[in-house]
């Protein structure tokens, strides 16, 4: 009996030593907490944000858009992501509307809207405010303009149809790239 005791005890530790390991690399990253959950730098845009349980719509529409495979591209790619608040903030029926098959170009056309080729923290869009004078024009994926400010300390987006939306959480830096938390969702003409 005592040495299945001792096989067993050894068993367990040998597990947890194992676990700890392999739980060491990622434990060691500096991590961003967005919606409950922790992103981590080495992870991709999309194996970080199937874990928020505050872009849960987002994480839907870009299954629906058949985005999921070029987000977890090297990109880089900044993205400003939309909180399910905001998605909650369109008039009603909108995403129910838009995941469907038929309306996949229009979606399509709407999420790459949110996403920037290159991976631009808070350092280099302030370096680009600075240079535009007070805000900065980025060209989108889809092919539309966003343009970026900062009032009163915190950065603004400002859509082509003049809507805004503030970034909540910033420098959530992926593997292939970085996102920041917005709280309204952006729209092209």
């Amino acid at each position: 009996m005592k040495q299945i005791r001792s096989i067993t005890l050894m068993l367990v530790a040998s597990l947890l030593l194992n676990s700890s390991f392999a739980q060491g690399d990622m434990s060691k990253e500096k991590t961003v907490e967005v919606g409950g959950a922790p992103m981590y730098p080495s992870k991709n845009i999309v194996e970080n944000a199937v874990n928020s349980k505050d872009h849960t719509t987002l994480v839907a529409a870009v299954k629906a858009a058949g985005l999921v495979e070029t987000l977890q591209g090297a990109g880089p790619f900044t993205v400003f992501a939309p909180t399910n608040e905001a998605f909650n903030m369109l008039p009603a029926g909108t995403v129910e509307t838009l995941v469907k098959p038929e309306n996949k170009m229009k979606l399509t056309g709407i999420l790459t809207y949110h996403v920037v080729a290159g991976r631009l923290g808070t350092k280099e869009l302030d370096e680009k405010i600075k240079a535009g004078d007070g805000a900065a024009e980025l060209a989108t994926v889809a092919g539309g303009k966003l343009w970026i400010m900062k009032k009163g300390g915190k950065y603004m987006l400002k859509d082509e149809n003049g809507g805004m939306a503030t970034i909540t959480i910033k420098n959530v830096y992926q593997s292939n790239g970085v996102i920041h938390v917005i709280d309204h969702v952006v729209l092209p003409k």
